[in-house]
């Protein structure tokens, strides 16, 4: 009861009524500046800045036209296997002796390449439109290899053409040796499916492996060339592996996407 009249004494009390009032400390105007001066950097660098940022894939290494699946044209059994495995064909090249019911067929190559895989057996019996051999799309040794990144749909509009691309090779130390290097040539706009994957790569597996997560877009991405390393192309290290790089190797891309404004994330 005490402090309440005191209280009210000090209200009725016109003492200190020609006191100025002190809106703030200068510690408060000073805090009260800085806050608008970080308001205003903040907006500034939301309207002219810019943020990269990258996205991460799955990738293989080949050459520009991938790979075919042989399949046989007749039914049989096979009584001779004629090419190795990463032995280079001519077009119509034989591969395999069927013994059909007409006689004996050979089954030849389609195109130019190197053999990658061989299904078929000596004493195998297979059918018409069987699978017997993959085989890649390349007819010199000197021909480049490029890499496939398998992007997700949602990213490939925002891939600029010539982007730099950073690629770790399964195959190569990242540690020791770094990343390879490289950049994009084409964008394929139209999502690929398991089986599309497989007829290029001719691998149905990894036409699998690929679209675990969904359709992904083909990104096609051309090496940087170096004729200081080994492998001849540009490696994020001074020379890069002291060895060739071999197509089909698996690997990881990273790709730098288009720079956006910081204001773009707040805009429908």
């Amino acid at each position: 009861m005490q402090f309440r009249q005191q209280a009210l004494a000090k209200l009725q009390s016109p003492e200190e009524l020609d006191l100025p009032v002190r809106l703030a400390r200068p510690q408060g105007w000073l805090a009260l500046s800085v806050s608008l001066l970080a308001v205003a950097a903040a907006s500034v660098w939301a309207v002219t800045g810019s943020v990269a940022s990258t996205v991460g894939a799955p990738a293989i290494l080949t050459h520009a036209e991938g790979s075919y699946v042989l399949q046989s044209p007749v039914a049989g059994q096979v009584t001779a296997v004629l090419a190795k495995q990463g032995e280079r064909l001519r077009a119509d090249a034989p591969v395999l002796k069927v013994r059909t019911a007409q006689g004996e067929s050979v089954v030849r190559t389609v195109a130019a390449g190197r053999v990658t895989a061989l299904a078929a057996t000596i004493g195998q019996i297979i059918q018409t439109g069987a699978n017997v051999a993959a085989v890649e799309k390349v007819a010199h040794t000197s021909d480049p290899l490029y890499a496939t990144v398998y992007v997700p749909a949602e990213n490939a509009a925002s891939i600029p053409a010539h982007a730099p691309v950073d690629l770790t090779v399964s195959s190569v130390s990242t540690q020791e040796y770094g990343v390879l290097r490289g950049h994009v040539k084409s964008v394929d706009r139209t999502a690929q499916s398991a089986q599309s994957i497989a007829a290029f790569l001719g691998d149905a597996q990894l036409g699998e492996q690929f679209t675990k997560k969904g359709r992904p877009v083909a990104v096609l991405v051309e090496l940087d060339r170096s004729s200081g390393s080994r492998s001849g192309y540009r490696w994020s290290s001074a020379e890069g592996p002291p060895y060739a790089l071999d197509s089909m190797t698996l690997a990881t891309g990273s790709i730098r996407l288009t720079d956006q404004r910081p204001v773009d994330w707040l805009l429908p």
